[in-house]
C-alpha cells in the first residue's frame, strides 16, 4: 500500500490531465476550496490530497484530486497505473503530513492551469509507460485543442475588465 501511495503521489502532477481535463478543472485547486492543492497525505485529514482512512482490512487510500468533470475510466486507469508503477519501482511516499494540507510547504502542488498540466504530461516518461504513447498523445492533442480554443476567445471577463479601464 505504501508503494502504491508513493506511485500515485510521484505521478499525480504528470497525470493531472486525466483527472482534471478541462480549462475550468484547475480553478477548483484553490486554497481552502475543499479541493486539495498539495500532494501530501494524512490519516483521516480532509485537507490533504490523499487521505488514509479505515483500519485493518478496511484500510484504504482516498484520492481527493479528481473533480466531477473527469472521465472516470481515464482517471481510474491513470491512478491505478500510477499506483502499480509505484509498486513496481518501490516508490516511497513522503512522510505523513499533519496539520492543514493547504498550507504544506516543500511539496508538489497540483498544476494551476491546463497549460501546466499539458507541459507536465508532455515530459512524462512514466505516463507513456503506463498508458502507451498513442493514448498519451491523443489526450495531449485534445488538451492542446482545448487550450488553443480558449486562448483564441475573448471572454466576458476580458471585455468587462478592460472596457472599464479603457
Amino acid at each position: 500500500m505504501r508503494w502504491f501511495l508513493g506511485g500515485m503521489m510521484a505521478l499525480q502532477r504528470e497525470m493531472a490531465l486525466f483527472i482534471a481535463p478541462n480549462i475550468n478543472s484547475y480553478k477548483r485547486y484553490a486554497v481552502a476550496s475543499w479541493a486539495p492543492v498539495n500532494v501530501v497525505w494524512g490519516r483521516d485529514n480532509r485537507t490533504t490530497g490523499f487521505r488514509i482512512v479505515g483500519d485493518g482490512p478496511a484500510l484504504h487510500i482516498e484520492n481527493r484530486f479528481p473533480g466531477g468533470d473527469m472521465n472516470a475510466y481515464l482517471a481510474y486507469a491513470a491512478e491505478l497505473g500510477a499506483g502499480l508503477y509505484g509498486i513496481e519501482h518501490k516508490i516511497e511516499p513522503s512522510a505523513e503530513f499533519k496539520g492543514n494540507g493547504y498550507l504544506a510547504k516543500g511539496c508538489d502542488h497540483m498544476p494551476r492551469a491546463l497549460y501546466e498540466a499539458i507541459d507536465l504530461l508532455e515530459k512524462s516518461k512514466a505516463a507513456v509507460e503506463i498508458l502507451g504513447a498513442d493514448v498519451v498523445e491523443h489526450y495531449l492533442n485534445a488538451a492542446r485543442v482545448e487550450r488553443d480554443a480558449y486562448d483564441a476567445a475573448v471572454h466576458a471577463w476580458d471585455r468587462e475588465r478592460y472596457l472599464e479601464r479603457g
